[in-house]
């Protein structure tokens, strides 16, 4: 059986997770082992984050909603509540959003939510 020389074809595949690395401090982006290493550490990470960065804009909104509706006399819980009564169906995104830039629209939303809230329901 003839010998197989990989010389070239290891050169690539270690130049591939070097250039990934690249910005890397020190060893973290010279050094072949390291440098994989740490790819894969950074790989993972972001990976995770993108995930947790869907929990961290929903509270994040959450926040702002619960900010807007200080001044209304009203919780979360209540309002959202009342929105689902009443059939309204803006995400959590839009109503920040309004919360924020658009207090008067907003206002309206809440006047909304609080009649729901306060119509008697079924017995």
């Amino acid at each position: 059986m003839p010998r197989v020389k990989t010389g070239p074809y290891t050169k690539r595949r270690r130049k591939k997770w070097l250039a990934a690395a690249k910005g890397y401090w020190g060893a973290r982006a010279k050094l072949y082992k390291t440098a994989r290493r740490q790819v894969m550490h950074g790989l993972i990470s972001a990976y995770r984050e993108r995930r947790r960065k869907k929990r961290v804009f929903r509270a994040l909104m959450i926040i702002r909603i619960n900010a807007g509706l200080r001044s209304h006399d009203i919780n979360y819980s209540h309002f959202i509540h009342g929105l689902k009564l009443a059939g309204v169906e803006l995400d959590r995104s839009v109503l920040s959003d309004m919360a924020i830039h658009s207090p008067d629209d907003f206002a309206q939303i809440v006047g909304l939510a609080k009649e729901q809230l306060e119509q008697p329901g079924p017995a």
